[in-house]
């Protein structure tokens, strides 16, 4: 069986702020910096007091090594895109950050489940049964809190953090060598003793270590 690399998106792949909250100096910062940005439309869930579906502008920002992160994961692993962002602000989102179509699958809200501890957690069940060859990369370990030996926490991004180097520096080395492996979860339960670090937050572990 192939890797799996399943990929959280606000935060850890870019971070997204309504436009007309985006200080000036951040965004000039980001652009010196090479960071790639974009504006998008999306469709609130709100609605205009006419009724009207409101339209929400959004700025986002990519975070650095994105581009280069996907094309090299894309050459060792099956990419999936899981958030728990709506579709109608994902979905548009995605097309202009994957216009090579790297993600295999894109699951959103409606593919998260809730659980007595948290809301919108990732159950990586949903996409095979053998998960020894499956991670996820996300910046909210709460996501997967129901497999804990096959998440990869990473540091949250801001675009206040132009030179942020965690994709390429750190999570892509990491996948890298996880490639080599039969079985992903006793490498990153040495590396990241998840199991306990959800005991500590008053959530018992799952899985077994």
């Amino acid at each position: 069986m192939g890797k799996k690399v399943v990929l959280d998106l606000d935060e850890t792949l870019v971070c997204a702020y309504e436009t007309s909250s985006v200080p000036p100096v951040v965004r000039s910062q980001a652009i010196e910096a090479g960071v790639n940005c974009f504006e998008l439309e999306c469709i609130s869930i709100d609605k205009e007091v006419e009724g009207k579906q409101k339209v929400n502008h959004v700025t986002v920002f990519e975070r650095p090594g994105l581009q280069e992160f996907l094309r090299e994961i894309s050459g060792f692993a099956d990419l999936v895109l899981f958030t728990a962002g709506l579709e109608d602000y994902a979905r548009p989102l995605v097309d202009i950050i994957d216009v090579e179509n790297r993600f295999s699958l894109c699951l959103y809200r409606p593919a998260t489940i809730s659980t007595e501890y948290r809301e919108h957690v990732k159950d990586l069940s949903c996409l095979s049964k053998d998960l020894s060859r499956t991670v996820i990369v996300d910046n909210n370990p709460f996501s997967f809190l129901l497999q804990p030996l096959n998440g990869i926490p990473c540091l949250p991004f801001f675009a206040s953090q132009p030179y942020d180097e965690q994709l390429m520096g750190v999570i892509l080395p990491l996948l890298q060598n996880l490639s080599m492996e039969k079985d992903v979860r006793p490498v990153l339960y040495e590396r990241f003793h998840m199991p306990q670090w959800f005991q500590k937050h008053g959530i018992p572990s799952s899985d077994e270590t």
